[in-house]
């Protein structure tokens, strides 16, 4: 019987390790490398030519997820791409499929899942498995005048509000850099250059509500006070700490 060679990508070290022993009791699967960043999984991937591979979305290097699949696809072209990540963006998945992607599932999806999943792919033919979160499967779906996925409407109110992009990847538990390429793609989205047209723009098509200040007594006085630099309709253009 020949072991399916599975390499696995993902910068937390303890979730990749409990991740690879799981998969590793598998009878007919064999871990044969990890990676923890997207130059290194390239490589191992061309080195390594695994089966699968076992892709998150949110670690260094990734900023970009479909120009890493691109490299991937041409690093080892049999390799079979397979996203697993808490990130479940519906914008995200139909930006990949086209790029020939076998899968994007959650990280909630349950074990026997992932195997059954992992073991189709390697059996041949076309269908792609795609599993998203409860929370995105029940969002709406963007109408044409509002053009911004669930997340990108997330981040560009949290801008709104003046809060820089690490401060947004604390708020919504995801990475800067996934917050850098959100800001990428709303720029592009709405036709904006900065952060505060950006939210101009997002205020003034209805996409969110104008940020509101909290008067000066509500303030929560622990907190040492934010610089903030205002653009054109009073919306902060950046701020300091």
């Amino acid at each position: 019987m020949e072991l399916i060679r599975i390499l696995i990508a993902d910068d937390h070290t303890l979730l990749r390790d409990a991740l690879a022993e799981l998969l590793d009791a598998e009878e007919d699967f064999e871990v044969v490398g990890v990676a923890g960043d997207a130059a290194g999984t390239v490589r191992l991937a061309a080195e390594l030519r695994p089966h699968v591979l076992l892709l998150d979305i949110e670690m260094p290097g990734n900023e970009d997820p479909a120009t890493t699949v691109r490299h991937l696809r041409r690093a080892a072209p049999q390799t079979q791409v397979m996203v697993l990540t808490m990130h479940d963006d519906p914008g995200l998945v139909q930006a990949l499929l086209p790029l020939g992607i076998r899968g994007f599932l959650h990280k909630t999806v349950s074990h026997q899942s992932l195997a059954g999943t992992v073991r189709d792919v390697c059996a041949g033919g076309s269908r792609v498995t795609i599993s998203l979160s409860a929370r995105s499967l029940a969002a709406p779906v963007p109408a044409d005048d509002a053009p911004l996925s669930v997340r990108e409407t997330q981040v560009v109110e949290l801008a709104a509000g003046g809060l820089s992009n690490y401060r947004i990847a604390r708020r919504l538990d995801i990475a800067e850099g996934t917050v850098k390429r959100h800001m990428r793609n709303i720029f592009d989205k709405l036709g904006a250059g900065s952060r505060v047209e950006a939210a101009n723009k997002a205020v003034e098509r209805g996409l969110i509500a104008p940020p509101v200040t909290a008067p000066r007594g509500l303030r929560d006085p622990r907190r040492l006070p934010d610089v903030v630099l205002r653009g054109p309709h009073g919306l902060p253009d950046a701020v300091l700490r």
